[in-house]
C-alpha cells in the first residue's frame, strides 16, 4: 500500500514566495525529522483557483505516495517514472511553470516528505531542492524535464532522460536545450550509450552537452535543424481536458498534448554534427558531490522553473 502524507496537506496547490521559504525551511524539515509549519506557510501563500481540477492537490500526492512506495529501493529510479505523470497530471503552459512560487508550494506544503525521501544526502536534503532553480527544485526539475524531452504526447524519451542523471543536473540548465530537434538528438544519442553499456554514460552526456552548447553559440540550429512551430491550440485543449480526465496510469506512460512532434528530418540532421561533437569533446572523470556519488550507486534502468520560455507572453491574472 502507497504511503500517506504524515501531515494536513492542502486540497489546492498555491504560490509560496521565496521569503516564506527561506524563513521557515528549517534543518529539521530538510532531515525529515519535523514537519513543515502548515500554518505559517498557508498564511503566507497565496492558493489558485480551487474550480481547476489541475490545481488540486490530491492527484499529486497520490502520484509521490506511490512513488516512495514503489521505489523504496531505488530512489533515482522514481524520477523517470514521476516525471512524465507529474507533467501529465499537472498541465499547465510554461509561463505558469515559470513561477518558482508553484513548486516552492508544492515542495514545502504538498510533498516535503518526497524531497527528503527523493534527496537527502548523508543528513539532509539540501535547500536547493525545496526552493531553487528549475533544473534543481525536486518538482520544477520533472516537470521541465518531461516538457523539454517530450516528443508532443510521447514521453518515452522522457524516461530516456531520467535514465541518466546528468540529463537533468547539467543539460537541463542549458539554453539551447529549448530547441526540440537538439533535445531529442541528445536523447538519441543517449539511448546510443546505453544501448552499447558505455561505462559513467553520464560523463559522455556531459561533454556532448557543453559541446552542443557552446557550437551554439555560433550555429544556428534553427536554421540547421529547423522546428516546427507549436501548435497552442492543441496544448490548451489539453489543459482543459484535465477537468474531465482520469488519474494517470501507474504501469502505463500516459499521453502528453499532441502539440506537434519534432520534426524527424531535423533530427536526423543534427546527428551527424552531433557524432562529431562527441568524438572531439574532452571526457572528463569528475568528482561527484555527495547527493550525486549517492545517486551513482543507484542503477536507472530505461522501460522497453524555466524563465523566458512560453507559449503564451502573457501571464494569467492569479499570476500576477
Amino acid at each position: 500500500m502507497p504511503r500517506r502524507a504524515p501531515f494536513d496537506v492542502p486540497q489546492v496547490l498555491g504560490l509560496l514566495p521565496d521569503m516564506a521559504v527561506a524563513r521557515y525551511l528549517s534543518r529539521g524539515m530538510q532531515s525529515g525529522q519535523e514537519h513543515p509549519p502548515q500554518v505559517a506557510l498557508r498564511k503566507a501563500s497565496t492558493s489558485l483557483p480551487e474550480n481547476e481540477a489541475r490545481w488540486r492537490s490530491d492527484a499529486i500526492r497520490e502520484l509521490v505516495d506511490e512513488a516512495m512506495s514503489r521505489f523504496a529501493d531505488n530512489r533515482t529510479a522514481a524520477d523517470g517514472w514521476l516525471a512524465p505523470r507529474l507533467h501529465a497530471t499537472l498541465r499547465m503552459t510554461r509561463s505558469e511553470a515559470g513561477d518558482g512560487r508553484l513548486w516552492n508550494h508544492l515542495a514545502m506544503l504538498v510533498a516535503p516528505d518526497y524531497v527528503v525521501w527523493r534527496h537527502k544526502g548523508a543528513e539532509v536534503a539540501p535547500s536547493s531542492r525545496f526552493s531553487g532553480p528549475h533544473y534543481t527544485q525536486c518538482f520544477a526539475r520533472l516537470w521541465w524535464g518531461a516538457e523539454l524531452f517530450r516528443n508532443g504526447p510521447d514521453y518515452r524519451p522522457v524516461e530516456t532522460a531520467c535514465a541518466v542523471q546528468d540529463i537533468l543536473n547539467t543539460t537541463l540548465r542549458l539554453d539551447v536545450i529549448d530547441h526540440r530537434p537538439t533535445a531529442q538528438a541528445l536523447i538519441r544519442i543517449v539511448e546510443r550509450l546505453l544501448t552499447a553499456g558505455t561505462p559513467r554514460p553520464g560523463d559522455h552526456v556531459n561533454a556532448l552537452s557543453s559541446a552542443v552548447n557552446t557550437a551554439g553559440s555560433t550555429l544556428v540550429y534553427d536554421v540547421l535543424a529547423p522546428d516546427a512551430p507549436p501548435l497552442a491550440e492543441e496544448l490548451r485543449d489539453w489543459i482543459a481536458e484535465r477537468e474531465e480526465a482520469a488519474p494517470v496510469h501507474w504501469d502505463r506512460l500516459p499521453e502528453g498534448p499532441d502539440d506537434g512532434r519534432v520534426p524527424t528530418h531535423s533530427v536526423d540532421a543534427l546527428m551527424p554534427l552531433f557524432d562529431k561533437l562527441l568524438a572531439e569533446a574532452p571526457i572528463r572523470r569528475r568528482g561527484r558531490t555527495p547527493e550525486e556519488a549517492m545517486e551513482s550507486t543507484q542503477s536507472t534502468t530505461v522501460p522497453t522553473q524555466r524563465q523566458g520560455v512560453s507559449l503564451e507572453k502573457d501571464l494569467p491574472p492569479w499570476m500576477g
